[in-house]
């Protein structure tokens, strides 16, 4: 059975002194070089949004980081302008082995935000990740990165729920922790039958 690493938005915007910082984030970076080795397949995903994205809390006038809008989609949390295309934020971290297969970009549609690497927030717009996978091969998925709460836990339900058998490695990734979200995170992907590895 062929596995792949997916390796999520390990970005500067997304390490200490970027502009969306996870804390502890740069700590996931020489885990993740180590376990590239051990896969066939080694994915990356990379936020890449326009500026003024809709997700932006810059683009809803009277609204701030962290809060939260309505969107065609569903309930948006609107976040400080992050990963903006061709920024220096929005590069991978400049340690992070990158030498992997492919490269997905996502969030580069103005008006929906995306975490997960296989579905926007509208959770019917693909990526194109699913297919690739399938046409490698692929039946396993490890994932690790950032933030275990949103990107990485988002892309890991979506997994499991396309049928393909999920872990996610906690030692590397890192987690916002907005208002519980880690710990619901958590429980969300134990109950769709996500692996969840501590080592």
């Amino acid at each position: 059975m062929s596995q792949a690493l997916i390796v999520i938005d390990v970005q500067n915007d997304f390490c200490p002194g970027g502009a969306l910082a996870v804390p502890d984030g740069d700590a996931v970076v020489a885990p993740i070089n180590a376990l590239l080795g051990e896969f066939e397949t080694v994915i990356l995903t990379q936020d890449w949004h326009p500026a003024a994205h809709s997700s932006f809390a810059s683009a809803h006038p009277g609204l701030s980081p962290y809060e939260t809008t309505e969107m065609s989609y569903g309930t948006q949390v609107l976040w400080p302008d992050h990963c903006v295309q061709g920024s220096k934020g929005a590069e991978f971290h400049p340690d992070l082995d990158v030498s992997g297969d492919l490269i997905i970009r996502k969030g580069f549609r103005p008006s929906i935000d995306s975490y997960s690497g296989f579905f926007e927030n509208d959770h019917k717009t693909p990526t194109g990740l699913e297919g690739y996978l399938r046409s490698r091969g692929v039946s396993e998925l490890t994932f690790v990165g950032l933030a275990t709460d949103f990107c990485v836990a988002y892309s890991a339900l979506d997994a499991a729920k396309l049928g393909f058998a999920t872990r996610v490695k906690l030692a590397a990734c890192r987690g916002i922790d907005l208002q519980g979200s880690l710990e619901k995170a958590l429980t969300e992907m134990q109950a769709a039958g996500v692996q969840l590895q501590q080592d």
